[in-house]
């Protein structure tokens, strides 16, 4: 029984935002409010498939970061 769950999905659009507003992995660390990790923002900018909760995580740091408001479907295309 094996399913066919894509897990990498390829580059996402969070890349491109965070290199628009010159933003680097550890800047969404430092401003989560949130435990996020380094690991669960290197896999979100790969396009490995992340849970529902560690992508909430990832958009309320970038919110912070970036100083604008993003919705999911802004960072992630799946």
């Amino acid at each position: 029984m094996t399913d066919n769950i894509e897990n990498d999905l390829g580059l996402q659009p969070i890349a491109g935002l965070m290199t628009e507003h010159g933003l680097k992995p550890n800047d969404l660390v430092r401003n989560s409010t949130e435990q996020l990790t380094h690991k669960m923002v290197s896999r979100a900018l790969k396009g490995r498939r992340l849970t529902p909760n560690i992508k909430n995580k990832i958009i309320n740091a970038l919110n912070i970061a970036a100083g604008k408001e993003y919705k999911l479907k802004d960072l992630f295309n799946y």
